[in-house]
């Protein structure tokens, strides 16, 4: 039965499969595993302050709800630090090192704006009318193409800027709705590669450089970058900005491709 990202951290137990439509081959969508790692953390102390860093890692397949259990690292005056481990049939399938730090007072700001962007119903469905997504979690989302090419293209650059919103606005402006729309974009490898191929994320660190990531509408400017790639292991940078062209989140992760 299809369920939305909200339905699911809010009535999953464990042991209970995940639902079809957040599939990607044989594991979970890796947004949607990120999504129940942090749901975890941020039930786990109603007093955390905001959410500054992630580190995901993505250990193997996602076919559950996972059973959680959640550590505390380390809480002092203005950082708290907590590790979530996700198991299925008592193995670790993800794992993610959360930090949650308090504003602080500083005379220096430097946030990379986005560059200019037409609005999104100006712009491509990312996958045009007649195709079929290419995993089925794509399809809990509206994606518009800005900047650079589809996947197997051939392209001389490995990188793709895009709008993006979830279908369902109950994971618009939460930290979980974002943290499973940031990983929506195929690998930028893709991009440059001209055939298809499995491939599977390894890691995602993942820096929120905004205390309020709310936008518009639900939708986000979404960019990956290809830094570096050799033996089927690649290197991307990510990046997520709010309507108004606000950095929210700088990030990066590795990934395993066969192709």
């Amino acid at each position: 039965m299809a369920q939305t990202l909200a339905e699911f951290l809010d009535r999953a137990d464990v042991g209970q499969n995940v639902p079809a439509n957040w599939a990607q081959g044989r594991t979970a969508f890796g947004g949607f595993t990120a999504a129940v790692l942090l749901r975890a953390a941020l039930e786990s102390d109603t007093a955390l302050p905001p959410l500054r860093s992630a580190m995901i890692n993505f250990t193997a397949p996602v076919t559950q709800a996972p059973d959680t259990s959640v550590e505390v690292l380390r809480q002092g005056r203005n950082v708290t630090t907590l590790e979530v481990k996700a198991r299925v049939a008592g193995k670790v399938v993800a794992s993610g090192t959360f930090s949650f730090g308090a504003s602080q007072v500083s005379h220096v700001t430097d946030l990379l704006p986005a560059v200019a962007a037409p609005k999104p119903e100006d712009t491509e469905l990312m996958i045009p009318k007649g195709r079929e997504a290419p995993a089925a979690f794509f399809n809990n989302f509206e994606v518009r193409l800005i900047e650079g090419h589809r996947p197997f293209a051939g392209a001389e650059r490995g990188h793709v800027r895009i709008w993006a919103r979830h279908q369902d606005n109950a994971s618009w402006d939460t930290p979980e709705g974002l943290i499973c729309l940031g990983d929506v974009l195929p690998p930028a490898i893709f991009v440059k590669a001209t055939k298809p191929g499995p491939n599977s994320s390894m890691n995602w660190m993942y820096n929120v450089v905004r205390e309020d990531t709310s936008t518009r509408d639900g939708w986000y400017m979404l960019e990956t970058d290809l830094s570096a790639a050799e033996n089927g292991y690649s290197s991307q940078v990510m990046r997520i900005w709010n309507a108004d062209g606000d950095l929210l989140v700088d990030g990066m992760q590795a990934v395993v491709t066969f192709v």
